[in-house]
């Protein structure tokens, strides 16, 4: 588990988990149109780090546009989204409300063929992990993809 400074900005510790050799930080609060903000950045850290050329790489931008979605709708918006790269690629968005997520239960999930009410289990589903954590006042939704897909395509041998 990691232990990141209150102001999101501070170091981050992890003594087990993947190395992470590069990172890139988006300030968002208050920033106008937060989701296509994150969606580009995440575009362009991807294809900086060779990372653009599998439809992997567009789960990722999906799971960033996901995760900035939620934060706005459901914590008063995205403060910073932090995108890792290394063994795995990690998105972190991190958001001022401490209340944690959690995936509607099946029955009583959003009518069939409505938007919204799907944008966790779409996360479970794209990212190879994910979780929350508290964070001062908030707290981090994270997900990770493995460098193997982002890679190959494939799923990785870990």
């Amino acid at each position: 588990m990691q232990t990141i400074g209150p102001d999101t900005g501070g170091p981050a510790s992890d003594t087990r988990g993947p190395a992470f050799t590069q990172l890139r930080r988006l300030a968002l609060r208050d920033a106008l149109r937060q989701v296509a903000r994150g969606r580009r950045f995440t575009r362009e850290a991807l294809a900086d780090w060779g990372w653009d050329g599998q439809d992997t790489a567009e789960d990722a931008v999906l799971l960033v546009s996901e995760l900035v979605t939620n934060a706005k709708l459901h914590a008063g918006g995205c403060h910073e989204l932090l995108l890792r790269a290394g063994d795995v690629l990690r998105v972190e968005v991190y958001d001022g409300l401490g209340d944690l997520p959690r995936p509607l239960h099946p029955s009583r999930s959003a009518h069939p063929g409505r938007p919204g009410g799907h944008g966790l289990r779409l996360v479970h589903r794209l990212a190879d992990r994910w979780g929350v954590q508290a964070v001062g006042r908030g707290k981090v939704v994270w997900a990770e993809i493995d460098a193997e897909r982002l890679r190959t395509g494939r799923p990785g041998s870990a």
